[in-house]
């Protein structure tokens, strides 16, 4: 395809040719005004170009960044989650369409979204609270740029735009925390204050498998087979813009059963019958194990609240429930239960993330590794034989040259 670059009111413009008039054979043409430079203007018709030897040719137009971003949400409703479409909904109402929102869609740049990341990191926050900062959290603002970065490219892929402006983006870095656990002592300790009360058999269920907050919330007597001892967690309730909604498992992993330990099973049966009698008593029809006597809902944030008020109250660190998910694994993971179960029932989609997640605890058990394994090589009671043990005299410079005498007067040779 021929094109060329020239001067247009003060600007560079470009234009080449593109395929001939299917229906006549005569010659078209396309073509954009408007950059401050001929290196910009060169670089747009070299993308203009290629777009078009692919067979894909964008056409100029004012499209907005909110008009189509109004346009991709409603379009990618049936192919994502209905929490995940939610947030995508409130990010670009709140964080997007506010500020970039006017800016024509082919005009988007990757420093224009560097500066709303910039903007949102440092006043993005619509209605913050007296102890809240003005803006929003870096990982909510990278969650704002994978969702453009999705968006943008189904606009590539739309012809809306020749390149992903988000590919070029720089996200703020979020850094991953070690999360706050409680010790197994502090488990047992929690445990015992809140026997009696009414949630007791939810809360047994996040020490003593490590479910998620959803999934506890949500769960169903369906959900539960007293007879095999295993709870399968199917549709998590979660809070979307403050409502609470159900959703679906997070991975294929969330819908595997986990086995429960004698006490739990327990507690969780009694739980039942109360919950039966009060079914039957209220004649409601709410599937939900975990809901109030006469079948209303409890909202998710009321169970966290509820939880770290009985932290507070049995003298331990208050933490967020989803790490007494935490506390679960980690305890797990240091009495030797191996990497794979642990990844199982926490529900994720492999053992690689459960590794990363909680690479803190694995770097721990490292020692406790090494003696093991010599443990099981020389045996317990193997200690070493220091008459076969010598250190070379050294002057300060050279190392020390451990050596057994039966090797030789070259050991390391």
């Amino acid at each position: 395809m021929k094109g060329s670059v020239y001067r247009k009111d003060g600007k560079w413009a470009y234009r080449h040719d593109v395929a001939p008039d299917p229906l006549t054979g005569k010659r078209r043409q396309t073509g954009k005004a408007g950059y401050a430079t001929r290196k910009e203007a060169d670089k747009a018709l070299r993308d203009s170009i290629t777009g078009g030897e692919k067979g894909r040719h964008v056409r100029a137009s004012r499209r907005t960044v909110g008009a189509f971003l109004d346009e991709w949400h409603l379009a990618v409703k049936a192919s994502v989650r209905p929490t995940t479409w939610a947030k995508y909904g409130h990010l670009i109402r709140t964080s997007v369409t506010p500020i970039i929102g006017d800016t024509p869609l082919q005009e988007l740049t990757p420093v224009r979204l560097n500066l709303l990341y910039a903007h949102l990191l440092e006043s993005g926050r619509v209605r913050p609270r007296a102890d809240q900062p003005a803006g929003l959290a870096a990982s909510t603002v990278a969650t704002v740029h994978r969702m453009l970065r999705r968006a943008l490219a189904d606009a590539v892929t739309w012809d809306y735009v020749p390149r992903n402006a988000a590919e070029d983006a720089r996200p703020p870095r979020v850094g991953r925390r070690a999360p706050t656990v409680w010790t197994p002592e502090q488990l047992r300790t929690f445990v015992r204050h809140i026997r009696g009360d009414r949630l007791y058999a939810l809360y047994l269920l996040v020490v003593t498998t490590g479910m998620r907050r959803g999934e506890v919330v949500g769960l169903r007597r369906q959900d539960v087979d007293l007879d095999a001892a295993t709870v399968v967690p199917m549709v998590p309730r979660v809070v979307v813009e403050g409502k609470a909604a159900d959703s679906e498992t997070k991975t294929d992993n969330g819908r595997r059963p986990r086995a429960l330990d004698p006490l739990t099973l327990a507690v969780l049966r009694a739980h039942i019958t109360v919950w039966e009698a009060n079914r039957a008593d209220f004649r409601h029809t709410n599937d939900r194990l975990f809901c109030w006597a006469d079948g209303s809902s409890i909202h998710p944030d009321s169970v966290t609240d509820w939880f770290q008020q009985h932290a507070k109250a049995a003298g331990l660190p208050v933490i967020r429930l989803h790490d007494g998910r935490h506390s679960y694994a980690t305890a797990a993971l240091k009495a030797g239960v191996h990497p794979k179960i642990v990844s199982e029932r926490l529900g994720h989609a492999d053992v690689a993330f459960t590794l990363q997640t909680y690479s803190h605890v694995i770097a721990g058990m490292d020692a406790a590794a090494a003696n093991i394994v010599a443990d099981a090589i020389f045996g317990p009671a193997e200690t070493p034989d220091e008459g076969h043990v010598h250190e070379s005299v050294h002057d300060g410079e050279d190392s020390p040259l451990i050596y057994d005498e039966g090797e030789g007067e070259n050991p390391g040779k």
